[in-house]
């Protein structure tokens, strides 16, 4: 099995990976996923092109597919399972990597992070806030778990696996240049597109 540089890369490429691959599926989900980015995106404008890292199979993308039928898509997923589901969609361009093994070839006009950021070892949040902000041309979207001040919580019974923080306030600390542009929440209990209690962030440079 390939080394990685961190526990939170080799837990999501293995087995745990597969298995949240294969819940994580239907029309149901993908349908919710889409009203969520249109209340996102309605807010951009002029966007051509999107790059999500940890995209898992391409449920995100194939949401804003749905919206933006012509967008140019692209695809960082660290998983073998999930890139097997990728490939299945036409018109994709896809990374098989670790997003700390991804260079940048050009920037996009949207470089989203959804469910990712909470995942990734705190000590490589400045290293992975750098790569979204390079990355991106104009617009970046982070979709995560949102706490005013970091903290760790038990995911699934795994210990240092999920951390919420403020990513974006962050982010907005180290780039001055980005404007949060805006932000929401999406509830579990929602009554027609619920989502996983998710805090989303759209900023702009």
């Amino acid at each position: 099995m390939k080394s990685f540089k961190t526990e939170q890369e080799a837990f999501w490429a293995g087995e745990f990976g597969n298995e949240y691959t294969e819940r994580n599926q239907g029309l149901e989900i993908t349908a919710n996923k889409t009203a969520l980015f249109a209340r996102i995106l309605s807010k951009t404008t002029n966007i051509k092109s999107t790059l999500e890292f940890g995209a898992n199979r391409g449920l995100n993308l194939l949401a804003i597919r749905n919206l933006f039928p012509d967008m140019y898509l692209s695809a960082v997923e660290i998983n073998e399972q999930a890139v097997t589901e990728l490939k299945k969609i036409v018109e994709l361009s896809i990374y098989q990597q670790s997003l700390f093994e991804f260079s940048i070839d050009y920037q996009r006009d949207l470089v989203l992070s959804k469910g990712v950021l909470i995942h990734i070892n705190p000590d490589k949040l400045k290293q992975t806030y750098e790569l979204l902000y390079q990355s991106s041309s104009r617009y970046i979207c982070l979709v995560e778990y949102y706490n005013p001040v970091p903290v760790e919580v038990i995911y699934r019974g795994h210990k240092n696996k999920l951390f919420k923080r403020d990513f974006a306030g962050e982010m907005m600390d180290e780039y001055k240049d980005l404007r949060l542009v805006d932000y929401g929440f999406v509830y579990h209990r929602d009554n027609n597109f619920p989502q996983d209690d998710l805090t989303w962030f759209l900023l702009e440079k």
